[in-house]
């Protein structure tokens, strides 16, 4: 099965990663999270530390681009097959070192994606 990664996931239920988080469990992906707080979403343990998982095929980010500057390596270092930036999160510096990694990107909306059975 196919892994997703949230990153810039909230335990608020009003943030759109945890939304994401739940349209993913309820379309049966297997989904990890990051975020700046423990808890739970749904089933799913929001991590606070970056932790080198497996078989990620897709990192969805909710991050600003100014806060993404800091998990570049990380990010790339999962070698997922691609990396959404949801709306606000676009960052063409990353995009440009996800070229360089040969890593595909899409600018999209995971839950528009899976809303439209395009995810």
């Amino acid at each position: 099965m196919q892994k997703t990664l949230v990153f810039g996931a909230s335990l608020k239920p009003n943030r759109y990663s945890n939304y994401a988080i739940q349209r993913l469990v309820a379309n049966n992906h297997d989904v990890v999270a990051f975020g700046l707080k423990a808890g739970e979403v749904d089933g799913v343990k929001i991590d606070t530390t970056l932790k080198p998982y497996k078989d990620i095929d897709t990192v969805t980010l909710y991050l600003n681009a100014k806060r993404q500057r800091e998990y570049y390596d990380y990010i790339i270092s999962l070698k997922p097959n691609r990396v959404i930036f949801n709306p606000g999160t676009e960052n063409p510096e990353f995009f440009q070192l996800l070229k360089e990694h040969n890593i595909n990107f899409e600018i999209a909306c995971t839950l528009v994606l899976l809303s439209t059975n395009q995810y």
